[in-house]
């Protein structure tokens, strides 16, 4: 077997290949041994030095609802954004195509009909809403790092 075979078979390439990009969760809190699970196999998360410089609150049932509610009033007050990390200046290209692609794939997918801007600010603040999710995993670290 060449290495390309034997990456294509891998428990990363297999992995990679369940990835999607989920646009509606199930109501049902997920159980608090499976968060656990999850986070100790995040802890392995390669980070500069070993430090592993975050925290993570997880959020569930009322503190849950409170942040969608928190987050959605934001976007609807029209304040401006101020991202953490800065978008990208501009997409031109192939990478504006595949992004214009990826966009009217996911609006079809849910039922949005190119032009409909008010069901596209709809399904904008789904973001804010949290696309239903029964849970929010806040990650944080210090600045400097």
């Amino acid at each position: 077997m060449n290495m390309n075979e034997s990456l294509s078979h891998s428990p990363f390439s297999r992995l990679l290949a369940e990835r999607y990009s989920c646009r509606a969760f199930l109501p049902g809190a997920v159980p608090r041994e499976t968060i656990a699970a999850v986070l100790r196999t995040a802890q392995r998360t390669a980070s500069w030095c070993n430090s592993q410089p975050w925290h993570v609150v997880v959020t569930s049932g009322e503190a849950t609802e409170r942040f969608r509610h928190a987050i959605l009033e934001h976007a609807r007050s029209g304040a401006p954004a101020a991202p953490d990390f800065a978008w990208p200046r501009e997409y031109r290209g192939e990478y504006l195509a595949r992004r214009r692609e990826c966009g009217f794939q996911l609006y079809e997918a849910v039922g949005v009909r190119r032009g409909d801007r008010e069901a596209g600010e709809r399904q904008r603040l789904e973001n804010f809403r949290l696309f239903g999710a029964p849970h929010v995993a806040i990650v944080t670290t210090d600045e400097a790092l």
